[in-house]
């Protein structure tokens, strides 16, 4: 058990000076995998600490399953999330991987605070495809009862009011511009480096590269990309589809917010306006 409950004794003075925010469903993961390989590079064995936006709490998120993950592998306490660290050694860049941060409201004040250094990566996926891909990461792990993807999103906000995990807010998690800004409103424009998750797809090799001459580690290693990594992995007979109706919906209530992230990012997102 990782939470706040337990005292870790941690002599670490090490602390992140990069951070990948999410969004969740959008290659976090994958990542945070291939990063680990460079020798230069510290992640936190576990991913998703949780810390900046969990700090303090006593966890009692009430989602079906959430006792199982959120509640129970989510750090709470300093002493625990110093421990992280404790196999530093002369890594140049240390980091870690928490898509939770990205959607948070507090947290980019509380990174902002304690490390306003630290740089800041951000991989972002067409919200329709990111939270079908959060609703089949549940229907997978036996946790969402709803076999149709709309009626899922009809309970979002029921399920938010009760306290269900953030995996849940299935909607809510694509508002990234918003998200976005607040990190825009604390920390330089270059301590900041958003992708998208096609990037990822279609030339990881390259997206990693960059990352590499990002954090300030030997961009000219070459990580291994063969493998893939936290996928929901349901057979395609097996997933309940994705209707157009349920894509429309998702896509015009984040338009406005799809628009100001464009501009944000000066990016071309037209493709998440696309039918496939």
């Amino acid at each position: 058990m990782w939470g706040g409950s337990w005292i870790f004794m941690s002599t670490s003075t090490h602390s992140p000076n990069f951070i990948i925010i999410g969004a969740a469903k959008a290659g976090t993961t994958a990542i945070y995998h291939y990063l680990n390989q460079h020798p230069q590079v510290y992640l936190t064995p576990l991913k998703e600490t949780n810390y900046f936006a969990l700090r303090g709490q006593q966890l009692n998120f009430q989602g079906p399953g959430d006792d199982l993950y959120v509640n129970r592998l989510s750090i709470t306490a300093p002493e625990a999330y110093r421990a992280q660290f404790d196999g530093v050694r002369d890594e140049i860049a240390i980091g870690e991987a928490s898509p939770l941060y990205l959607y948070h409201p507090l947290v980019a004040g509380r990174i902002h605070e304690e490390l306003p250094d630290t740089k800041i990566i951000a991989i972002l996926r067409d919200p329709v495809s990111r939270a079908y891909s959060a609703y089949l990461h549940l229907i997978r792990d036996g946790r969402e009862p709803h076999r149709d993807f709309e009626t899922a999103m009809n309970h979002e906000q029921q399920r938010i009011a009760d306290n269900w995990e953030h995996i849940w807010h299935y909607v809510s998690m694509g508002r990234y511009y918003e998200q976005l800004q607040r990190y825009y409103d604390l920390f330089p424009a270059e301590n900041i480096k958003t992708y998208l998750y096609r990037e990822l797809l279609f030339d990881p090799r390259s997206l990693l590269h960059d990352i590499q001459r990002f954090i300030g580690v030997d961009e000219q290693f070459t990580c291994n990309t063969s493998m893939r990594y936290n996928e929901a992995s349901l057979p395609h007979e097996l997933r309940p589809p994705l209707l157009p109706e349920a894509r429309a919906r998702i896509q015009n209530e984040l338009r406005d917010d799809i628009l100001k992230l464009q501009d944000l990012t000066q990016r071309d997102l037209s493709h998440w306006f696309t039918p496939t």
